[in-house]
This record gives C-alpha cells, sequence and structure tokens, in this order.
C-alpha cells in the first residue's frame, strides 16, 4: 500500500496575520492552508507573501503539512507568489479556480522554473462550472498534482445558488462529479469549508456527510473545527475492531479453500478486506505522526 498521510482537518489561515501564523503552530491540523488570496487584502498581499514564506521556511510547525495558497492565475499577484512559494519550498502550492488541463501544466512548469524542490506538491482548487466539466483532465493532468481542493462556496456563488443545511442539489453534483473524478486520477480529494463557525451541530453532520461520500478531509476556516473535523474523518475503535475480525474472518476462509466469508452475519469478500486493510493503514499512519 502507498504512504499514506492524513489530511483529514485542512485549516486555512490568513498569511498576512502573523499572530495567527504564531499560533497555527499549537492547533492540532493534518494540513495548514497558509493564505494569499480571499484572506489577505490587495494592500497586505506583499507582507504576506513574506510572512507565510518565512512561516513555512521556520521548520516550526511539526507534523502539520504547509500549502501556501497563492493568488489565482491572471492576477497581479499570481506570478510572485508562485516564485516566491517555490523558493520557500512547501509541502505545496495551491492555486485557485484551475480551470483545465492546461493550467496545471503551466503551473508545473513556473514551479519548476523558479526552483521548487522536489517534495513541493502542485494542489489545485475547483471551484467554477467551467473547471467542474473538466475535473477527469485536471485531476489527471500531471503526477506533480496531488490534491484537488473544493471551493464549495464559489460554486455556490457562480451557480447563482443557496446555502442550505446538507448542501444544495447542484453542490452535491459537484462534490460527487469531482470526486468520482478525482478517484480515477489515484489523487486525494479535500471537502469544501463549512462558513457558520457557531454552528456545532451543523459542522458535525457535514463534516459526516463529507466523509460518508468519500472525501479525504475537508477544509476549515476556525480552529474551532479542527477537533470535530479530526474525528469525522478518523476511524473509530468500533471500525478498527471490525477491520481486523473481517480480515483474520478471510484469511481463515481463504485457508480453508473458500473465496468469501462471512463476519458478524455479512458476506465478506476481497473487496471488504482491501477496504479494511485501508482502514488499519490509515489508523497506523495517524498512530505514527
Amino acid at each position: 500500500m502507498t504512504d499514506i498521510r492524513p489530511r483529514r482537518s485542512v485549516l486555512y489561515m490568513p498569511g498576512a496575520n502573523e499572530r495567527a501564523l504564531e499560533k497555527a503552530k499549537t492547533i492540532d491540523a493534518d494540513a495548514l492552508i497558509l493564505d494569499l488570496e480571499d484572506s489577505v487584502a490587495p494592500d497586505a498581499k506583499e507582507q504576506g507573501r513574506d510572512n507565510v514564506c518565512a512561516a513555512v521556511r521556520s521548520g516550526e510547525y511539526g507534523h502539520r503539512e504547509l500549502a501556501i495558497r497563492v493568488n489565482s492565475i491572471g492576477t497581479e499577484w499570481h506570478d510572485d507568489d508562485v516564485k516566491a512559494a517555490a523558493a520557500a519550498g512547501p509541502d505545496a502550492i495551491l492555486v485557485p479556480k484551475v480551470e483545465s488541463a492546461e493550467q496545471v501544466r503551466a503551473l508545473v512548469a513556473a514551479m519548476e522554473a523558479a526552483g521548487a524542490p522536489e517534495h513541493t506538491q502542485l494542489w489545485a482548487m475547483i471551484e467554477t462550472p467551467r473547471a467542474l466539466l473538466h475535473a477527469e483532465e485536471i485531476a489527471g493532468a500531471h503526477e506533480r498534482l496531488t490534491v484537488i481542493v473544493m471551493g464549495t462556496n464559489d460554486i455556490v456563488n457562480e451557480t447563482y445558488g443557496l446555502h442550505v443545511p446538507g448542501r444544495n442539489p447542484v453542490v452535491l453534483t459537484a462534490l460527487s462529479w469531482t470526486l468520482i473524478a478525482v478517484r480515477a486520477a489515484g489523487k486525494v480529494v479535500i471537502d469544501g469549508v463549512y462558513n457558520d463557525v457557531r454552528n456545532e451541530e451543523g459542522f458535525a453532520a457535514e463534516a459526516r456527510q463529507g466523509r460518508e461520500m468519500g472525501f479525504d478531509g475537508k477544509t476549515l476556516i476556525h480552529p474551532s473545527q479542527v477537533e470535530p473535523c479530526n474525528e469525522a474523518f478518523s476511524p473509530s475503535e468500533a471500525d478498527i475492531e471490525r477491520a481486523q475480525g473481517l480480515i483474520a474472518a478471510f484469511d481463515e476462509a481463504v485457508e480453508a479453500g473458500a473465496g468469501v466469508a462471512t463476519y458478524n452475519n455479512k458476506l465478506v469478500e476481497e473487496l471488504h478486506v482491501r477496504d479494511a486493510k485501508r482502514i488499519l493503514a490509515f489508523a497506523d499512519a495517524l498512530a505514527s505522526r
């Protein structure tokens, strides 16, 4: 099985806010997106760029995966953001509003021209109707693109929809469509944000929905969302016990010459074993951080 890196909780942190970047060192998120786009005012873009690059270079964020979100293609800040981020060498550079495979390849070329180290991946946001129509092409455009992040707020905005509990049908379609495309490419896909930071019950329900759909994790806008998100996307003790028992039952059946087994009165086939092994591998990855 390939190396597993947990990305249950992926927290946005405003790049112009030095206190927030300092606080992020103590937050138990799996990944941090140090943001230069939406959370940074135009007159603070350069300061934010300096802040996030210094944060990456500090090496003080422990197990947390660090991604720098640059400004989108075509903005006056994009090229300088990519050059600075590549030089800082984060785990990833996240680009918003990617809409084509050609853009992915151009972004990789720009990262390489700027000297991005091999460990710096490209992450891309899918958040426009055009991107949704080309999700499979985007996800499979280049091996350096490893993670797709859903921009659900922009999807609602650009389709003239409404934010509703449980998410509106267009958003659910966009999430499902993109998840299938990303899985076909063998990449990671992260669910979008939940806006009402005071609605704990609503957040828990949406995080659970994302896990049930098959997302690897969820992007977050407030530290209070990290713990419930980690819980939603982690296997429970019951999940782990079930996975172990299922594998043992199947192995016993194979040794007896059978192709299938039963566990807790349910049919067990090889595909169930693969899923059980994935759950245990993820639990091991969490335990070894």
